[in-house]
């Protein structure tokens, strides 16, 4: 009964619409444009690529899309598409109009990528059969579909892969105001009486990313059982967000090690990324997704050629 109520709990956070949508106010505007002119035409939606640092609603973005369009969607992962024929049977039992959501779509493999050219571009898929000299292949034709891609590292996609999206989208960090509004809705929906002081600290050290905002909440929310008689004040925000070794500029433990290695170790810089990812043991995705785009959206290191340096 527990995990129901917490299924449901999860599904409830999510917005119903592009409407119920917080931030990204430009670009939403944008997709209700793209939308009305699709279902005007009655075709399906052209594919869309939407880029920016993690937790700032790109999954979420793909699955409004489809309901706006009243289309299926079905949902994968560079990762998770190891073979063309992952990919074939994703794609042979889409129906017209149906939207293929791929995250993380910079991970797919070669093979799989060119695969998925002639499928987005002329809606065919070519299957060979057999192989060596005998090896044939066979052309089979596609409904017309929508892909909708999702990637933290565009600059890792090609060429030919970008091309071949209509829509090229980046999401922005959010502001303080529009975090808080997150913070307060998602309080409403976790039963939570939380004061609107207490929501807008909790924005200030979120990151400008939604998700770590309802993430910091949960945890405070926590301290707040635990601790007092579960109202989020101020003050209980301010000693769970100590407790949790978030500081006022939403910097972590790990955020604060790696701006240490850099100064003590290094000087300040330059120091190159795989010798940092090496020496705070993470891997250099991790540092360039997760790490750097906050900190010098913040002004407290830059990528130079040769290598980080704090500001």
């Amino acid at each position: 009964m527990k995990d129901k109520k917490a299924k449901v709990t999860k599904l409830k956070l999510r917005p119903e619409s592009l409407d119920e949508f917080v931030g990204q106010e430009k670009l939403k505007k944008r997709l209700k444009v793209f939308v009305k002119a699709a279902r005007k035409r009655g075709e399906a939606l052209d594919h869309v690529l939407f880029y920016g640092p993690p937790g700032l609603g790109k999954t979420t973005l793909a699955m409004l899309l489809a309901r706006e369009m009243g289309s299926p969607i079905k949902i994968s992962s560079g990762p998770a598409l190891v073979r063309a024929g992952d990919l074939a049977a994703i794609l042979t039992s889409l129906k017209k109009g149906s939207i293929l959501f791929i995250d993380e779509i910079h991970r797919l493999n070669k093979v799989v990528e060119e695969t998925l050219y002639s499928a987005m571009e002329d809606y065919v898929l070519d299957i060979v059969l057999g192989k060596g000299p005998s090896a044939k292949t066979v052309r089979l034709n596609l409904e017309k579909f929508t892909v909708i891609g999702a990637t933290t590292r565009v600059s890792l996609l090609g060429g030919p892969m970008r091309d071949r999206f209509g829509y090229i989208q980046q999401l922005d960090f959010y502001d303080d105001e529009e975090l808080a509004g997150i913070v307060k809705r998602t309080a409403g929906f976790l039963a939570t009486e939380i004061d609107k002081e207490a929501s807008i600290e909790i924005a200030k050290r979120a990151r400008g990313t939604p998700r770590i905002a309802n993430r910091l909440l949960k945890r405070v929310r926590d301290y707040a059982q635990v601790n007092g008689d579960g109202r989020i004040s101020l003050g209980e925000a301010k000693k769970a967000l100590k407790m949790l070794g978030v500081d006022e500029m939403g910097l972590s433990d790990a955020d604060r090690k790696y701006l240490e290695v850099i100064k003590k170790e290094y000087e300040g810089g330059p120091v190159g990324v795989d010798n940092l990812a090496a020496a705070l043991t993470e891997e250099v995705g991790t540092i360039e997704e997760v790490y750097e785009p906050y900190l010098m959206k913040k002004g407290l290191v830059k990528r130079t050629r040769l290598g980080r340096v704090l500001v």
